[in-house]
């Protein structure tokens, strides 16, 4: 298979703002920021046990980090659309970091809802890879648009695959507490590495109309196909936020060991690698509806194999695996057919909307699991809701074209 060519950019000056130095620090800036969070769930037992907190405490907490972090992001990506990526990355990797070490010495349930919750929430909304993607989206032609959405979704999932095996290392060596102080210094170097996509011109390849961001919003929403989108990515946040962070405490309540916890996370990161890479490829030369159906359907099946299957280390691995392929391969064709249907002058926003659906999807499956947990004792109703919800049929009837508004323009 033969990697496409990105695309020339206009001269950039300095060394920092050359090609590989832009994309190299906005992939790193996603495999930091997306790793770090999907940590979080390794800390969800020793945390509430050196807090003398219940589950549902905790996973309240990130539940309001999702949340936060989705109602943040279509505001960052209208900031990024109109003054660059780079301010908007800088300052939500402070805050992220802040929220971090907060968190570390959080004593309440308050405490953890305002550090772990609304600081790290809102870091999310300026630093983290859904900014990335918009800034990729204006920097490489149309084309090749699906392709580079998939590297840096890719370079997410990297990014859990090395930060579930490091934070168990660092809470077995260290503690819970420093660990999160550890794993905040990771976070703290992304306002630097921002500073490679300060000025970093690109290709503005949009053959939409360059109205304002209000009416950007209100054309999306009178389209049908977009609503769908939208309802479709609230399901992919309520899976991989319920899985992130209530499939470790899950795991070892079966009896298996907190080490198999964080390498089935690391494994998803893992094997998210090539599912959102080969989404990316796939996206650009197939049917994005028909790809988005087939994820979907294929995660309620590998749900239901993974319930109704006995709880082993090879199933757990075997699972992990699987779900690895479908975890956020739906990033890059969500993100591809919105930049169809609207161009990229408005990407930041229009994808800002749909990714909130996702979080507030992310929200009642992280809060679901901890009521559900604390009410019955077991994860199993949420394995069912999960299967239930499946969003294979919502993408069938998406059109995949230039929207009404946008062709007439």
């Amino acid at each position: 298979m033969t990697v496409p060519s990105l695309v020339r950019f206009r001269h950039m000056g300095p060394w920092w703002r050359k090609r590989s130095v832009v994309i190299g620090a906005g992939c790193l800036i996603a495999l930091i920021t997306f790793g770090a969070r999907t940590s979080f769930g390794l800390f969800t037992e020793p945390l509430s046990d050196l807090r003398s907190w219940d589950r549902g405490t905790f996973a309240f907490a990130i539940a309001i980090q999702n949340l936060l972090w989705g109602l943040g992001q279509p505001l960052a990506g209208a900031v990024a659309d109109r003054y660059g990526p780079a301010r908007v990355l800088a300052a939500g990797g402070a805050v992220y970091a802040a929220g971090v070490v907060l968190m570390s010495v959080s004593t309440s349930g308050t405490a953890l809802a305002i550090s772990a919750g609304a600081l790290v929430g809102l870091g999310l909304t300026g630093g983290s890879f859904t900014i990335v993607i918009a800034a990729f989206a204006r920097l490489v032609p149309e084309d090749r648009q699906s392709w580079a959405m998939g590297l840096a979704t890719a370079m997410g999932s990297l990014g859990q695959f090395v930060f579930a095996p490091l934070g168990q290392a660092f809470i077995s060596e260290f503690g819970a507490a420093t660990a999160l102080v550890l794993i905040a210094s990771c976070v703290a170097t992304v306002p630097l590495l921002a500073l490679a996509l300060a000025g970093g011109g690109g290709v503005d390849d949009d053959p939409g109309p360059h109205g304002s961001t209000v009416q950007a919003v209100r054309d999306a929403l009178a389209t049908p196909s977009y609503v769908l989108l939208t309802c479709g990515f609230f399901v992919c946040g309520f899976h991989i936020a319920f899985v992130t962070t209530h499939l470790p405490p899950y795991l070892t309540d079966l009896g298996l060991s907190h080490g198999l916890a964080a390498l089935a996370l690391g494994l998803i990161g893992l094997f998210n690698v090539l599912g959102a890479y080969m989404s990316g490829v796939l996206g650009g030369t197939h049917s994005r509806r028909l790809l988005l159906s087939g994820i979907y359907a294929s995660r309620a099946a590998a749900f239901a194999l993974f319930v109704l299957l006995p709880a082993t280390p090879f199933s757990v691995l075997v699972f992990a695996a699987l779900i690895g392929l479908l975890w956020l391969s739906t990033v890059a064709p969500t993100s591809g057919l919105i930049a169809l249907m609207f161009g990229t002058r408005h990407l930041g926003v229009l994808f800002g909307i749909v990714f909130l659906s996702h979080q507030v999807g992310a929200f009642f499956g992280v809060w679901l699991g901890g009521v559900v947990y604390d009410a019955t004792g077991t994860y199993d109703l949420m394995w069912w809701l999960s299967i239930a919800l499946a969003a294979a049929v919502v993408h069938r009837p998406i059109q995949e074209r230039r929207a009404p508004v946008v062709a007439a323009a």
